[in-house]
């Protein structure tokens, strides 16, 4: 019958650990603990080489929204490879899933929005947003305004520019990154980054004024666009403070400085809206987005941007005879027939709704581990929350780094059949498949609370 499942298993592990380079992994760690495999999928659950079975309540990478076994996307990927399984959308060709995605992509999108450009992933999204603000500018007369405010603490992806635009260390250190067009306003993290009984209106008052005062420092003129995730994925699970993007969008304006929406976490449903510009009021020029529009089931991604910008870009592509910018799988016809399944799948079974009916049991949930002495701070919209941990007994005084709590708690929870995800800012995400009922988000929730108990004594015993 061939190798068994324990042979198989040593044998891939050891093929892993000399050929492969994990993203985001200690490769001494790795090395020690060995990879885990997942094997198979199945609804919210997935199952790994030896077995064991686990509720995935990070969809993957905040992605999966419909799963791990959504049939219907299999099958529209199968239909499409029979049909057309490539092409591209260079010098005018292009692919019907691919047409008929961009149309669907601006019927669904905010109403100031026209056109799509499509890439494979939200780093590639976000980089190509950055090169059509520079084209967009450039194409105004205004090629000077090169420079793109990013927040700190917030998360862009990680090729060059938007790794520079990433304002984590973790993204950033050893690459001599961030290069020099980047700038970075103040953290909008509330629980962390306010001033002793600063209300959330005062504080995000003082972003504001910060954020101008940046703009007024370096100079609107050399200023072209301000990137921000309406709420903040990897980088803490972090919802603006009140009134923040009602403050923010007129000092943009104000200074003819363009919004970019990176909607590749929030878009689709995880907010409780198709977008989360429409849940935080956001009226983005550019949007950018990735993860759940082809529930992660196959790579793609894609930039939407308004008539103003798509009108100029065109004109200038005139004047230099064609638009210098794709991918080779821009628009890959079978990427666009599942990313347009997967939509078809939401309003058809009214995913958004679904989500809306979970999302209080969900912060209850969530709100509920602020019992244990060491979570400090909680915070949850949609299908989308995290828990922030610190030292017991202070009101946000974090533990020393060297004891990677947040990991720690991780490995735990695992443990007893739940994978999430640790946060830098020492804390713990939760993001299920949007397709979750009530009856597994208990059972997920469950299933962490019977660890917390321990882990509030671990947290109590370090210095």
């Amino acid at each position: 019958m061939g190798q068994s499942i324990k042979g198989l298993k040593n044998s891939l592990e050891s093929k892993s650990l000399e050929h492969h380079l994990h993203p985001y992994t200690n490769p001494e760690l790795v090395a020690d603990i060995g990879p885990q495999i997942i094997q198979s999928g199945d609804g919210v659950r997935v199952t790994d080489l030896e077995g064991k079975t686990y509720i995935e309540g990070m969809s993957g990478l905040w992605c999966a929204s419909l799963g791990f076994k959504e049939l219907e996307l299999v099958e529209a990927a199968v239909s499409q490879m029979k049909e057309l399984p490539f092409y591209h959308s260079f010098t005018g060709k292009t692919s019907e899933p691919t047409i008929r995605l961009a149309e669907k992509l601006i019927e669904i999108s905010p109403n100031n929005l026209q056109q799509v450009f499509f890439c494979n992933s939200g780093s590639e999204a976000n980089d190509t947003a950055i090169k059509i603000v520079w084209y967009y500018q450039a194409a105004k007369g205004q090629a000077q305004k090169r420079k793109i405010i990013s927040r700190k603490g917030s998360y862009h992806g990680v090729t060059l520019a938007a790794a520079s635009l990433t304002a984590l260390s973790y993204a950033q250190e050893g690459f001599s990154l961030p290069l020099d067009f980047a700038l970075h306003t103040t953290w909008p993290h509330y629980f962390q980054n306010s001033h002793d009984n600063e209300s959330e209106e005062d504080f995000a008052k003082r972003l504001a004024s910060d954020l101008e005062n940046l703009i007024t420092l370096e100079g609107a003129e050399n200023i072209g666009a301000f990137i921000a995730e309406p709420l903040m994925g990897a980088g803490g699970v972090i919802l603006p403070p009140k009134e923040y993007f009602g403050l923010i969008q007129p000092i943009l304006k104000k200074y003819d400085i363009l919004m970019i929406a990176d909607e590749v976490i929030c878009g689709f449903g995880r907010t409780g809206n198709m977008w989360g510009s429409e849940t935080f009021n956001v009226c983005p020029d550019i949007i950018t987005c990735a993860k759940g529009l082809s529930s992660a089931y196959i790579p793609i991604s894609a930039v939407l941007m308004s008539k103003d910008i798509a009108d100029e870009v065109e004109k200038q592509a005139v004047r230099l005879g064609q638009f210098g910018h794709g991918y080779t799988y821009s628009g890959h016809p079978v990427a666009a027939a599942v990313a347009l399944k997967t939509l078809e799948i939401m309003e058809e079974r009214s995913i958004i709704d679904h989500v809306k009916g979970l999302e209080n049991l969900f912060l209850e949930r969530v709100s509920d581990l602020k019992e244990f002495d060491c979570v400090g701070d909680v915070r949850a919209i949609g299908l989308i929350g995290a828990a922030e941990f610190i030292k017991p007994g202070t009101k946000r005084t974090k533990l020393d780094p060297k004891h990677k709590f947040s990991t720690r708690v991780v490995k735990a929870i695992q443990a007893n059949g739940v994978i999430i995800r640790a946060l830098p800012i020492d804390a713990i995400a939760f993001c299920p498949p949007l397709i979750i009922e009530e009856k597994e988000l208990n059972e997920m929730f469950d299933r962490i609370d019977r660890v917390l108990p321990e882990i509030d004594k671990l947290a109590k015993t370090l210095t």
